[in-house]
């Protein structure tokens, strides 16, 4: 017995001892943070720029790193913002001692809108007369899109990688039959034929319009990649489809012979490759400039008396006042904010959103059109602009949207689940008293009757008829066609452009020209652009973590199992009295 009490208060001592010890070496790695973080970042005078995709995530803002902990210790993951990118690329083009631009493309971490919109500065790098040269091991949908922009594209001569030039696919969670099994029901109540995000729950297949959407939202996805590298590589779009569609794509060789790259080179040829291009003979006087660097040291530091904010909507729409996500009370104090500042002569909303909480887009919704009232008010839209996402922005003066932004998805919805089979199974009898007739409506005990039901139904009916009204007074549409185009359905860039959603396919850059053009203000250097919310600070994400949960790494995540969990998760997040304007999909392009 004395041995075992010797044992456990030893086993506690180390653990303790462990959590100091790891304490202080987060402590220690904040302050080797802020130290470095205090200087400048020194770049060699000439070089190559080298923009490796895999050392770097594009964000819409970025924000101070915080750092991770991993078996070999303290790891930075380095976000750079996609402003900041762009603009980067911008002034390297006109850098004299940027040689040409060294692109390894595999190991993107984008959004496909994010990736089209880098894509497209990396084209105008080009249009500028220097080079851009592409190297891939490994090309996925994602990065040979990328790569695929460039001048000339080398791939490795070795067998053994693994491409994956396959076309673009979804995965479509169904979790009907599991939840019958445990004895949940979940109430879905939505209006829009196409509005799919509680299908999950009440279907273990899509319905028809769900099938329907999802295929055309694909599809005009791979159109718009498929088509970008068809006309960088000089290929017929059917000839390149031909080639995915039968498997024609497997080795190095496979490329070369048709056309989707220039070379096979080992890497000791790749080396030389690179040496040749930057006119120096030996390997040391080959300078590569890591691309976040770049970005960090041309940052523009001098903000100008006149000033273009571009406001980041970036994450779901959620009501009260968190830090991070799009919190409406948070945010209608940025909108005010903004709204005050006389050195602020036009605003960009730039919108990277699935929606959220209607509530909450409305309280957004409001602000915004006081700041219009004073100042010009142009919307952006990245990634997704979807359902909450389109409520806050549809009324901007003009909308920017990539040719792959999702979109569009009109529509709103209701979920309330019930637990009466569950706590059946289990042996529980929960028993209620209420005031009134319907006191136990939201007791999550009963399902609904069909007065509850029909009441709910034509709760979100009104409020489905004040998401089409809003987007009619928005887009000055005739209501009737704005529900038709509504009823839930999510819409790509392109195809939201030819049904007049949005006014034109273009970047975050071509926004914040068209603002600054319609508050007079006409060259850059006229103007600086402000960002807003500010970026947290490491110690404001420290301190805003140690007061939140933070999700553990999950074994699940890269596998085809991890989309169960956040559905899963989704339901503890869908509270009973809530009622939605969210999209339903996650989409990356790899």
């Amino acid at each position: 017995m004395k041995d075992f009490v010797k044992t456990t208060l030893a086993v506690i001592c180390g653990i303790l001892i462990l959590q100091i010890l790891g304490m202080i070496m987060f402590l220690v790695s904040l302050g080797s943070m802020a130290a470095s973080g205090s200087g400048k970042v020194v770049l060699p005078r000439e070089g190559v720029l080298d923009v490796n995709m895999a050392d770097f995530v594009l964000v819409e803002q970025a924000q101070e790193q915080m750092p991770s902990f991993g078996m070999g210790g303290v790891s930075m993951q380095t976000p750079v913002g996609l402003y900041d990118a762009v603009k980067a690329l911008q002034t390297a083009a006109a850098d004299p001692g940027i040689k040409y631009l060294f692109l390894r493309a595999d190991g993107l971490s984008a959004g496909i809108a994010s990736a089209e919109e880098f894509r497209t500065a990396l084209s105008d790098f080009r249009e500028s007369g220097k080079a851009v040269v592409a190297y891939t091991e490994n090309p996925s949908n994602g990065s040979y899109y990328l790569a695929s922009v460039a001048d000339k594209v080398f791939m490795t001569s070795y067998h053994g990688g693994n491409p994956m030039l396959v076309g673009v696919s979804g995965r479509m969670i169904f979790l009907k039959d599991l939840l019958d099994k445990v004895g949940v029901n979940y109430q879905l109540i939505r209006h829009g034929k196409y509005k799919s995000a509680g299908e999950m729950y009440i279907k273990n297949a899509p319905s028809e319009e769900n099938r329907l959407q999802n295929q055309a939202m694909i599809d005009g996805i791979w159109r718009e990649v498929s088509g970008a590298i068809a006309a960088s590589r000089g290929l017929q779009p059917d000839k390149l489809n031909e080639l995915v569609d039968n498997l024609k794509l497997n080795l190095p060789e496979d490329f070369l012979a048709e056309g989707l790259v220039d070379e096979l080179l080992d890497h000791e040829g790749l080396i030389a490759k690179l040496c040749t291009l930057a006119l120096v003979e030996k390997v040391e006087d080959l300078h590569l400039i890591p691309f976040a660097d770049y970005v960090e040291a041309k940052k523009a530091l001098k903000p100008s008396k006149t000033q273009v904010a571009v406001l980041f909507a970036d994450g779901s729409i959620v009501d009260g006042d968190e830090p991070r996500e799009i919190a409406a009370d948070r945010f209608v104090r940025e909108i005010d904010k903004i709204r005050k500042d006389e050195s602020i002569k036009a605003v960009v909303l730039r919108v990277n959103s699935p929606g959220g909480s209607v509530v909450a887009s409305e309280k957004m919704r409001v602000a915004l059109g006081l700041l219009k009232a004073e100042k010009p008010l142009v919307a952006s839209y990245g990634n997704y602009a979807a359902s909450g996402g389109y409520w806050i922005s549809n009324g901007c003066q003009k909308i920017f949207s990539d040719a792959t932004t999702l979109t569009g998805s009109i529509g709103v919805f209701s979920m309330i689940p019930e637990f009466s089979r569950l706590t059946s199974k289990v042996g529980v009898n929960m028993v209620t008293v209420g005031s009134n007739k319907h006191s136990d409506m939201y007791s999550l005990v009963r399902p609904f009757d069909k007065e509850e039901t029909a009441t709910m139904q034509a709760y979100v009916d009104g409020i489905y008829d004040q998401f089409v009204s809003i987007v009619a007074e928005g887009r000055s549409l005739d209501k009737a066609r704005v529900d038709e185009l509504a009823q839930g359905r999510v819409w790509v860039g392109s195809d939201a452009l030819a049904n007049e959603l949005v006014d034109q396919i273009g970047t975050l850059k071509d926004a914040i020209a068209e603002a600054a053009s319609l508050a007079g203000l006409i060259a850059e250097e006229d103007y600086s652009v402000v960002c807003y919310p500010k970026p947290l600070t490491v110690f404001e994400q420290l301190m805003e973590s140690l007061g939140k949960h933070t999700d553990e790494p999950s074994i699940l995540a890269g596998t085809p199992f991890e989309a169960i969990g956040i559905a899963l998760q989704r339901l503890e997040e869908n509270m009973p009295s809530g009622v939605y304007a969210q999209l339903p999909y996650s989409i990356e392009i790899r």
